[in-house]
C-alpha cells in the first residue's frame, strides 16, 4: 500500500508525533506499560476544555462517569472511549467529550468501563449498558450513543441490546468502530500494515478480551454477529480510509439499510485510525470532527440529512 501517496504531510506529522510517545510495537509491552505510554500520548495531544463547559465525576450505578454540560441541555450523548478495550479512560478522551458538548450544546456522559484483561467480556458491555440506563433515568433526555474504535463497538452493542428494553435512543454515531467484519478480505488485508493500527494489533486486543472460547453469535461482543439488524436507531458510521477496520462501516450500514433502517457511511480519505487526536493539527481530521459533531447534533434533533 502506497501510504506516502495516500496520506498527506499533515497526517504524517501526526503519525510521527504519536510514535514519539506510543511506539509502533506498543502491543509487545506489558499491559501496564501499554497503558502508561498510551496515557502519555493522550496527554501530549490533550486540548483545554472549551470555555463554558463544566464537568462532574459521578458513579452511574457503580460505573464511573464524567458529565459535561454547557448551559441547559435537552439531549444527552453517552460516549464510549476507544483503546482496544485495554487502554483509556475518562482522561484519554476528555477533550473530545468537552468539545462535543460545546459544539452540540448537549450533555455528554463519558463512560469509564472496566478494561481487559483484568475484566473480560462481557464486563465492558455490562458497564456500558448500566451507564446508558442510568443516564436515561437520571436525566430523562433522549439519548444519542457515540464512541470511537472499541467505544464504537460498545455504542452499537448497546443499540442492539436496547431494542425492546430501552426507549429514547435517537441515534448512534460510530467512529472508526470495530464491529466484527471478515478479517480475511477487504480492508483487513488491504490495510493490514496501516500506520497506527495493524491487523496484528487488532488480533492482540482480541486475544485478551475473552476467557475460554471466543464468543460467537453474540452482538454484545461483535455487533456484526447479530442475526437481526432491524429497528436500530438512525446510524452514522465514520471511518478512516487507511485503517484495517474501514470495511466494518459499510458492511454494518448495508445490513441496517437492508431492513429498511437509516444508516449512512462516511469514509475519510487519507486518514488513519485514531485521527480524533489530530483534529487540531490536520485539516482533514478537523473537517471530519466537524462532520461527527454535526451528525450527533442532527440525530439529537431527529434530523436525517443523508438521503
Amino acid at each position: 500500500m502506497d501510504y506516502e501517496r495516500l496520506i498527506d504531510e499533515e497526517t504524517w506529522a501526526f503519525i510521527r508525533r504519536t510514535a514519539e510517545s506510543y511506539p509502533d510495537d506498543a502491543v509487545d509491552l506489558s499491559i501496564e506499560d501499554q497503558r502508561r505510554v498510551y496515557d502519555t500520548m493522550c496527554q501530549d495531544f490533550r486540548q483545554p476544555r472549551p470555555v463554558g463547559v463544566e464537568t462532574q465525576d459521578l458513579t452511574a450505578d457503580g460505573v464511573p462517569v464524567r458529565i459535561y454540560t454547557a448551559g441547559q441541555p435537552t439531549r444527552t450523548v453517552v460516549y464510549f472511549h476507544g483503546g482496544g478495550f485495554v487502554l483509556g479512560g475518562l482522561d484519554s478522551h476528555d477533550d473530545v467529550c468537552a468539545e462535543l458538548c460545546a459544539q452540540t450544546g448537549y450533555r455528554v456522559v463519558a463512560v469509564d468501563y472496566r478494561l481487559c484483561p483484568e475484566h473480560v467480556h462481557p464486563a465492558q458491555f455490562d458497564d456500558s449498558w448500566t451507564a446508558v440506563n442510568w443516564a436515561a433515568r437520571e436525566f430523562g433526555d433522549p439519548l444519542i450513543l457515540a464512541g470511537d474504535s472499541a467505544g464504537g463497538n460498545l455504542a452499537a452493542a448497546v443499540s442492539h441490546h436496547a431494542r425492546g428494553r430501552l426507549d429514547g435512543i435517537l441515534g448512534q454515531v460510530l467512529i472508526f468502530p470495530l464491529l466484527g467484519g471478515d478479517r480475511t478480505k477487504g480492508s483487513y488485508l488491504e490495510h493490514a500494515h496501516a500506520p497506527l493500527l495493524t491487523l496484528d494489533d487488532i488480533k492482540f486486543y482480541e486475544s485478551v478480551r475473552y476467557a475460554g472460547d471466543q464468543p460467537e453469535g453474540d452482538p454484545t461482543y461483535l455487533p456484526l454477529q447479530d442475526s437481526d439488524f432491524s429497528n436500530l436507531p438512525p446510524t452514522v458510521v465514520v471511518t478512516a480510509d487507511c485503517d484495517p477496520l474501514r470495511d466494518d462501516g459499510p458492511n454494518y450500514c448495508e445490513k441496517i439499510a437492508a431492513t429498511g433502517g437509516k444508516a449512512h457511511w462516511i469514509n475519510e480519505p487519507g486518514l488513519v485510525h485514531g485521527y480524533l487526536r489530530a483534529r487540531t493539527s490536520v485539516k482533514r481530521a478537523a473537517e471530519s470532527f466537524e462532520r461527527i459533531s454535526v451528525a450527533i447534533e442532527a440525530l439529537g434533533q431527529g434530523i436525517w440529512s443523508y438521503d
